[in-house]
């Protein structure tokens, strides 16, 4: 993700989080949530790396009632300015589907009012920088589950809608 500034520096904190879907990374501005996944830390170029724990608090606080089942929206500021004009506009319409609940790419589209085909809703969810809070999980293909690009794949994403009760546990979950 490529970040340009004409004026003062934006400054971004980390975090990392252990969930049951593994370790996952958040990054905040001064605005708010601006990335977040699995693995090492998003490449935010421009952004000037501060230690405050502070600032992260409240999103790994909210992520963590999340993944203990006390948490069905998060709070936690979203800062859009760096994400393109049209997947933002999808994103912030994804933002909005609740806790539980699933809208396929067709939907989603609609939803966005975009003219984005579904297929690229998709590609728009694929590159999605802040999964979870932006519950790119919750969007599914009209015939199954559809892709799934963070964490373990489509096995994250089936852990994701059973922990938030919209599937049903396997004999696996259990």
């Amino acid at each position: 993700m490529t970040f340009r500034t004409s004026h003062e520096p934006v400054t971004v904190a980390y975090a990392e989080v252990a969930t049951p879907v593994g370790r996952f990374t958040l990054a905040v501005t001064e605005v708010g949530l601006v990335a977040a996944g699995w693995g090492s830390r998003p490449r935010l170029k421009d952004l000037v790396e501060v230690h405050d724990p502070d600032r992260t608090a409240g999103a790994v606080a909210e992520l963590t009632e999340y993944f203990a089942g006390r948490r069905r929206v998060f709070e936690t500021p979203v800062d859009w300015r760096f994400i393109p004009a049209t997947p933002r506009q999808v994103l912030q319409a994804l933002h909005r589907v609740p806790f539980g609940t699933v809208v396929t790419y067709g939907e989603l589209a609609r939803k966005a009012e975009s003219r984005v085909p579904a297929r690229g809703i998709g590609s728009i969810m694929g590159a999605n920088p802040i999964p979870i809070v932006v519950p790119c999980h919750r969007v599914v293909a009209g015939n199954g589950l559809g892709g799934f690009s963070g964490g373990e794949g489509v096995e994250t994403k089936r852990w994701l809608l059973t922990h938030e009760g919209y599937l049903q546990p396997t004999l696996l979950d259990l």
